[in-house]
């Protein structure tokens, strides 16, 4: 629920630093810097040039001759602000002891400590911008690319809201005139509206095909690939992790088993996340550590979204290697053929003949060579294909695709009740399904609930 009381938060990083804020937003916002805030001037924070910054120091009201630290205030009236109520930013000098003590402050004087995400729900709740806008800033501080980078900003501005906005004004056009149809029985008109209805879905729908057609690489984009690196012990996972992300991450020896947890780490390929997972070596063992490893690896496995499988080229498949090799067939996989340059036991044509792999590739590990197959398959699983411009609107989470969804088979759900000639009074109930599930996407006809548990996920100060 909303009120209009005044919040305040750390809104950087704890930890020491150059500089902290404190951000302050709600009515009485200039009140409480005013009461904490001493310069030399005499007229209040609430009469001073907006967007102006001003320097100070913060005090304690009861303890005036101690200063607790030099600062600079940043003023903000609404509507022209971030939450579009009245925000005062406290810049100071960076490090715990102080900041802690302004918040002490500005608490004392009657602020609240904000929830996290506070801010960004008040600048929901009061208009500024719309839940999709939201969901993009907590992407642009969550990007690990510069494509996921890009596509928050251009979701920022506003890209996926105008096409849904776009498409629930025709839905509500279309409602009114159906209506009419419904309100005036008597006038000879409901097979006019019924044709102009149909003829104005049928687009839409195809436009809201092309949204989901294009979710998972939104998603993807968003959010980057979990690719697994499996495979027996010593066949040179390790090395391969290390290659990739050019620095020794893993322990390599020549001792099967040196690997006995999963270990992780995010790299760029052609600006999509990349999330590795180096697992355990694959086998039968005794070691209760180990196997413990090994389990873990096959949970990897189910929920991965690519698997590089090690295969040590270099000497024979052991039926170990089959049955995994086997077991992962048909799923988005890089079989990679290492230690080849220590002689060749095995062939891509070996491989074939166990099951179906998305590419097989030779490969050096421990030199870094023949990578370039592994992002070919990595910009394939993300764009299948297409070229995704990046300020095209995309779907980039699995709120937004299952709402999409949603109101895509309700519009379709219409076009067949137009078909089978249904009461039109079962049409518009179809297309008003649509128009608010579209709502919802961006927040229109959403409930409380949501929109407390969407922002409940954003960081404290955001």
């Amino acid at each position: 629920m909303y009120t209009e009381d005044t919040i305040a938060a750390i809104t950087t990083p704890p930890g020491v630093g150059g500089v902290s804020i404190i951000r302050l937003s709600g009515k009485d916002s200039f009140t409480i810097a005013n009461a904490c805030f001493r310069d030399q001037k005499q007229e209040p924070l609430s009469k001073r040039q907006n967007r102006t910054i001003q320097y100070g120091h913060i005090v304690n009201p009861e303890e005036e001759e101690s200063p607790i630290d030099e600062v600079l205030l940043l003023l903000m009236k609404g509507p022209h602000s971030y939450t579009a109520e009245d925000v005062v930013e406290i810049q100071c000098h960076g490090g715990y002891t102080a900041v802690q003590e302004i918040l002490k402050v500005v608490i004392a004087q009657g602020a609240r400590m904000a929830e996290p995400g506070e801010f960004t729900k008040r600048a929901f709740l009061n208009g500024r911008i719309d839940l999709t806008e939201a969901e993009a800033i907590a992407d642009i501080i969550d990007a690990k690319t510069d494509k996921s980078l890009q596509l928050a900003v251009n979701q920022l501005g506003g890209a996926l809201s105008k096409k849904v906005g776009a498409l629930r004004e025709a839905l509500i056009t279309l409602i009114a005139r159906l209506e009419v149809t419904i309100d005036y029985p008597e006038e000879d008109i409901e097979e006019v509206s019924i044709n102009e209805a149909r003829e104005t879905i049928q687009p839409m729908v195809k436009d809201m095909k092309e949204l989901l057609e294009t979710a998972q690489s939104g998603q993807l984009i968003r959010d980057g690939l979990m690719a697994v690196i499996i495979g027996r012990p010593n066949a040179g996972k390790s090395s391969l992790l290390n290659a990739l992300l050019r620095k020794n991450r893993a322990i390599v020896t020549d001792i099967p088993g040196t690997t006995r947890d999963s270990i992780e780490e995010i790299i760029n390929v052609d600006g999509i996340a990349l999330r590795l997972v180096d697992t355990a070596g694959l086998r039968e063992t005794e070691d209760e550590v180990e196997q413990f490893g090994v389990e873990k690896a096959k949970e990897y496995i189910n929920d991965a979204d690519l698997i590089i499988a090690v295969v040590d080229a270099s000497t024979p498949l052991t039926a170990e290697e089959k049955d995994i090799l086997q077991a992962i067939s048909g799923k988005a996989t890089l079989i990679c053929l290492n230690k080849e340059d220590k002689g060749v036991c095995v062939t891509a044509k070996d491989i074939e003949a166990i099951g179906q792999f998305s590419k097989i590739a030779p490969i050096s590990a421990a030199q870094g060579e023949g990578l370039t197959p592994l992002r070919e398959l990595v910009k394939e699983l993300v764009y299948g294909g297409q070229v995704i411009p990046t300020y095209q609107a995309l779907l980039t989470n699995t709120r937004q695709i299952t709402l999409m969804e949603t109101a895509y088979k309700q519009l379709q759900q219409s076009l067949e009740t137009m078909d089978q000639h249904m009461l039109i009074d079962c049409v518009v109930t179809d297309i008003r399904g649509a128009w608010e599930s579209l709502g919802e996407i961006t927040g229109q006809s959403v409930g409380q609930s949501i929109v407390d548990e969407l922002f409940s996920r954003f960081c404290l100060g955001k």
